[in-house]
C-alpha cells in the first residue's frame, strides 16, 4: 500500500512539474513582449471613392467557365454596366507600426494605395487619428504616413533580419478581419522566399498566423525588434505568412521618410538564372550567378564592356547567388553609383567596372524584346541557315543564326524547351551560321557535358543549355 501510495505521489509530482519543465525547456512567455510592443501597433483604416458597379470588382476576379462568369455577364446584358452610377464608399484596413516618437508610421503601399482618406488608432486610445502619405514604393510594397499628435510616441526599432534563423520564434501583431490588437506567436519556418509578389522577393516565410488586415504590422523577434513587416499570405494553406525582411525594407523607409522618391541602379541587360546544365556548359563549377541574355545598347553595362553570355558571380565583393540575388544587389544601389562587377567569360573570371544608371519605366522600357532567329539538323534538330528575305521578316540586321524547321520530341534540345522556329545565334559563346560551325562547337566541347545555345525566340534573347552524351 505504502508502495502504491510512493508511485502515485511521484507521479503527481511530475505533472505538476510539466508547466515548469515546458517553460524551463525553452517554450517562451510572450505577455511581457506583446504588451510592450502592442502600445505601438496601429489600426489603419481607409476610403476610397468608386464608381465601378458593386459586382464590377468581384466579377474581373472570376475565372472564365466558373458559374458566375456567366451569371454576371447576363447581368450586364440585361440591366447595362450602368455608367452613371452614383460613386460609392470603399473601405479598406491594415496595420502598421510606429517608428519616430512623432508619428512617422510603416504600412504596406497596398494597405492605403489609392486612399482618399487614412484613419489612424491605438490600443490604448479611443480617438481617430488622420494621417498622410510621407512616401511610398510599389515595387516593395512599402509605405510611410504621419499623423499628427501631441504626445511622444513609443516606437518599434527595425532588427537585423539576416540574423534571424529559421526555428526561431517570433510575434506577430496586427489587426486580421478588424479584430484590432491581435497577436499570433509561431517561428521563423524559411527565409528568401520568393514568391512572384514583385520584382525583388525575398520574404521571410513564417507559421505565425497572418490574415487579412495584418498587412503592414510587424514581426518581431523575442528582443522586440521588427525584423519583418508582414505583407502576403498563401490563401491556399494554412499558418504561410510571409514578410519583408527589415533589412531589406530599411534603406528603403529611410529614404521614404524624408518624402524622396526611391532611386535604384539600373544595369541595362536582362538575365536569367544559371541551371546545372547552364553551369557544365558554360565550364563553371556550380549553377551560380546571374546569366546576361542581352545587353541594352548605350546603357551601363553596355558602355562598360559587358557582354551577352556574360556570368555575374560578383558585385562589389558580394557574391551573387542566383538572377534575383543580382536584382536585389543592383537595385539597392544608387544612379551614377559605381558597381564592380566580376564576370564569368569564356571560362575566365573577368572585371569591369558599371557606372550605374537609374531604374525607372523609360530605362525599363529600353529593354523590350528584339526579333526572332534560327537552326540545324544537330541533338534532334533539323535546322538552316536563314535567308536574306526570312531576316528581313524577322527583323534581323542581317541573314544570321540558324532557323530551327522541325524538331524530334524524344531529342534532348526538345526535353529542354527549345521549340519550332527558335533562331540559334551561338554556341558556347560562338556565332553560329551553318551547322557545320555548331557541330564543330558540340565536338571540341562535348567533354564538358553540356551546350549553350544562343535562341532567339519571338524577339527574345534565351539561352539554353543543352545536355550532351559523352559519345
Amino acid at each position: 500500500m505504502m508502495r502504491q501510495f510512493v508511485k502515485l505521489s511521484a507521479l503527481l509530482a511530475m505533472l505538476l512539474a510539466l508547466p515548469i519543465l515546458a517553460h524551463a525547456n525553452g517554450l517562451p512567455v510572450f505577455t511581457e513582449l506583446a504588451a510592450t510592443a502592442g502600445k505601438s501597433v496601429v489600426f489603419i483604416s481607409t476610403e476610397k471613392t468608386a464608381t465601378a458597379a458593386p459586382h464590377g470588382q468581384f466579377r474581373q476576379q472570376v475565372p472564365q467557365g466558373h458559374p458566375f462568369k456567366d451569371f454576371f455577364e447576363r447581368f450586364d446584358q440585361f440591366f447595362g454596366q450602368q455608367p452613371g452610377q452614383q460613386p460609392r464608399k470603399m473601405r479598406g484596413q491594415g496595420s502598421g507600426f510606429v517608428i519616430t516618437p512623432d508619428g512617422q508610421i510603416v504600412t504596406n503601399n497596398h494597405v492605403i494605395d489609392g486612399a482618399d482618406k487614412i484613419t489612424v488608432k491605438f490600443q490604448d486610445d479611443t480617438k481617430e487619428y488622420v494621417a498622410k502619405v510621407i512616401g511610398r514604393d510599389r515595387e516593395t510594397d512599402l509605405a510611410v504616413i504621419k499623423i499628427d499628435v501631441k504626445r511622444q510616441l513609443p516606437v518599434l526599432r527595425l532588427g537585423d533580419s539576416d540574423a534571424i534563423q529559421v526555428g526561431e520564434w517570433v510575434l506577430a501583431i496586427g489587426n486580421p478581419y478588424g479584430l484590432d490588437n491581435t497577436v499570433t506567436a509561431g517561428i521563423i519556418s524559411a527565409k528568401h522566399r520568393i514568391i512572384g509578389a514583385g520584382p525583388f522577393d525575398n520574404f521571410l516565410q513564417t507559421d505565425a498566423s497572418i490574415n487579412p488586415g495584418n498587412s503592414g504590422g510587424p514581426l518581431l523577434n523575442m528582443k522586440g525588434e521588427v525584423i519583418g513587416i508582414n505583407t502576403a499570405i498563401n490563401a491556399a494553406a494554412e499558418n504561410i505568412g510571409f514578410a519583408i525582411p527589415s533589412t531589406q525594407a530599411e534603406k528603403i523607409i529611410n529614404q521614404l521618410r524624408t518624402g524622396k522618391e526611391v532611386k535604384r541602379g539600373w544595369l541595362g541587360v536582362t538575365i536569367q538564372r544559371v541551371n546545372e546544365n547552364d553551369a557544365k556548359a558554360l565550364g563553371l563549377g556550380a549553377p551560380t550567378g546571374a546569366l546576361i541574355a542581352s545587353v541594352g545598347k548605350d546603357q551601363p553595362a553596355d558602355k562598360a564592356g559587358v557582354k551577352q553570355g556574360d556570368v555575374i558571380l560578383e558585385v562589389n565583393g558580394s557574391k551573387v547567388t542566383d538572377n534575383n540575388d543580382l536584382l536585389r544587389k543592383i537595385a539597392g544601389l544608387k544612379p551614377n553609383q559605381k558597381a564592380r562587377l566580376v564576370l564569368w567569360r569564356n571560362g575566365k573570371r573577368v572585371t569591369k567596372t558599371v557606372t550605374l544608371g537609374e531604374r525607372g519605366e523609360k530605362t525599363m522600357a529600353t529593354m523590350r524584346p528584339e526579333a526572332p532567329k534560327q537552326a540545324a539538323d544537330v541533338l534532334g534538330m533539323s535546322m538552316r541557315p536563314v535567308t536574306e528575305t526570312e531576316a528581313t521578316a524577322l527583323g534581323l540586321d542581317k541573314p544570321q543564326g540558324l532557323l530551327i524547321v522541325q524538331l524530334k520530341e524524344a531529342s534532348p534540345a526538345a526535353e529542354v524547351g527549345i521549340r519550332q522556329g527558335d533562331v540559334i545565334l551561338q554556341a558556347n559563346q560562338q556565332e553560329v551560321n551553318t551547322t557545320g560551325e555548331l557541330e564543330s562547337v558540340l565536338k571540341r566541347d562535348r567533354k564538358r557535358g553540356a551546350v549553350m545555345l544562343l535562341i532567339k525566340r519571338q524577339g527574345q534573347n534565351l539561352f539554353v543549355a543543352v545536355p550532351l552524351d559523352d559519345k
